[in-house]
């Protein structure tokens, strides 16, 4: 067991509450995830970054090995479960992370933030193929949450997809303004415009 603190993360998060159910092999983890829907919302398309993770929490005390099973369509394989100091940083991080927002850096606002580099016109297309793509995220969000029952059980375990609906939902309507402001031309710049700015806010060097 090391001394270092090990960092949370979605994965860890993740595998150390499935071993909460059963010990699991890392090929049940990844098949439970998406069966169970959660590979929306933490990346497991890799199996190997399972190995990785569940090497991370092996050297922090946090799992630790029961044996090796078997079944009729695999080799054998490792066979993991959670320790008793994996059970307390599992409900320490996830009172964290639902507690305490965190300073995120996807790409989107990265590439929105160098919009200005495209035409207003390249922008209003671009923007209308996202907006395109997340309306049939909403439909395929709206196909699994249809049924959800009004609470219990039924609607905890759909509380992220609720979340990413909702979220969805915001940007759709952001980003129907912002293509309807480009259209009329509400939103406009030109590349003179943003080079002569940029040279008026350059530093002066002096000799």
């Amino acid at each position: 067991m090391t001394d270092t603190p090990l960092r949370s993360s979605p994965l860890a998060l993740t595998v150390l509450s499935l071993l909460h159910y059963q010990p699991l092999h890392p090929y049940g983890m990844q098949r439970l995830i998406k069966e169970w829907g959660k590979d929306q919302v933490v990346n497991v398309n890799q199996r190997a970054s399972i190995y990785r993770t569940i090497e991370r929490l092996l050297a922090a005390g946090l799992v630790e090995i029961e044996g090796t099973g078997r079944d009729q369509q695999y080799a054998e394989r490792t066979v993991y479960r959670i320790t008793e100091p994996g059970r307390r940083i599992t409900r320490e991080w996830l009172l964290e992370m639902l507690g305490a927002p965190k300073q995120e850096y996807p790409q989107f606002p990265v590439a929105l933030s160098f919009a200005l580099m495209l035409t207003p016109d390249e922008a209003r297309t671009v923007l209308e193929r996202r907006a395109e793509s997340i309306t049939r995220s909403l439909e395929q969000l709206d196909a699994l949450l249809e049924g959800e029952g009004d609470g219990g059980l039924s609607r905890v375990v759909m509380l992220e997809t609720e979340y990413q609906r909702t979220v969805a939902a915001a940007e759709l309507r952001w980003l129907t303004g912002v293509v309807e402001d480009l259209k009329a031309g509400r939103l406009a710049w030109t590349w003179e415009e943003l080079t002569a700015l940029a040279g008026s806010a350059a530093p002066v060097l002096e000799d």
